[in-house]
């Protein structure tokens, strides 16, 4: 999180210079906060051209802010909507005050300062192409589409859910089965025994897996049991195990909603994707970059 007191006294663009390993650059984007006021909530969003700084009689409006919000340098997660604002003002305040120096300076002149204009201004124009092609494509009726189709081709898989004490030796698997199946809880055998440290707490529980998630020695003495069964110490790579296997099922499928974010990222690269295949294909493209043929040896002419 960016230094308050630091913060204050400096202008986002300096910060960025003076700090580039921050989270003003790196840290990923803060979720909204869910204890916004009420009054936050229903104030009326200002207008893009509400001017909220000038520089050198130029205005800097609130579309101006809206659109360095979503750079993704200048993230600031951790910091309140007042404050990102205020850092925003200084940071577009310092990008104005430079680009005016620049273009005093004919920096804007330059055949290589045209040849970058021209290309992020062809970057930018794709990318809101692709963006606006996104929206068209994600529907609720291709996501629903691509839904059916997916959970069609899932074969059904069997699930066990179990619990499992992890000891070094034979001796202390045996021994430690034989107290389990004399009566003893096994999940209080586990919390004290086991030297798996990701199930220990748990009392050795290990959830629902398919038998691929396991090593084949563990999965297919897993697999082999019944509900309420207890193994026999069980060798795997990791050392010994006594297993309790607790229910079985079959896995069920995913739900639309588990699968909604993956569906909608597989409709947006389909559809971008298909957009710039059909935009080449009815484009006359000339390449002149093509490597020249490489040259054939002489043949040679010397006899036997």
């Amino acid at each position: 999180m960016p230094n308050t007191a630091l913060l204050r006294r400096a202008s986002a663009l300096a910060l960025m210079l003076a700090i580039p390993g921050s989270a003003l650059a790196q840290a990923p984007q803060a979720a909204p906060s869910s204890t916004s006021t009420p009054a936050a909530n229903t104030a009326t969003a200002p207008s893009p051209d509400t001017v909220v700084a000038s520089v050198n009689g130029k205005p800097i409006t609130q579309g101006d802010l809206a659109i360095a919000s979503d750079d993704p340098a200048l993230s600031l997660p951790g910091v309140d909507e007042a404050q990102k604002k205020s850092l925003l003002v200084d940071y577009m305040v310092d990008l104005r005050v430079g680009a005016q120096a620049a273009e005093a300076a004919k920096i804007g002149d330059t055949p290589e300062f045209k040849r970058k204009l021209a290309y992020f201004r062809d970057k930018l124009l794709l990318d809101d192409y692709l963006e606006q092609e996104a929206k068209r494509a994600v529907t609720l009726e291709a996501e629903h589409a691509i839904y059916d189709q997916t959970v069609k081709l899932m074969k059904p898989e069997e699930e066990v859910h179990a619990r499992h004490i992890l000891v070094d030796n034979e001796g202390d698997a045996k021994k430690i089965a034989a107290r389990i199946k004399g009566g003893e809880d096994f999940a209080k055998v586990a919390a004290e025994a086991s030297k798996d440290p990701g199930s220990k707490a748990e009392g050795g529980d290990l959830g629902w897996f398919t038998k691929e998630r396991m090593v084949p020695d563990f999965a297919n003495a897993a697999f082999a049991m019944k509900p309420g069964q207890v193994s026999d110490p069980v060798k795997s790579q990791f050392g010994w195990h006594v297993i309790k296997v607790e229910e079985k099922r079959t896995k069920p499928q995913p739900t639309f909603d588990e699968l909604k974010e993956q569906i909608d990222q597989h409709i947006v690269r389909k559809a971008q994707q298909d957009m710039i295949l059909k935009l080449r294909a009815e484009a006359k493209i000339d390449r002149t970059d093509a490597a020249p043929a490489a040259a054939q040896p002489a043949p040679d002419t010397k006899k036997p």
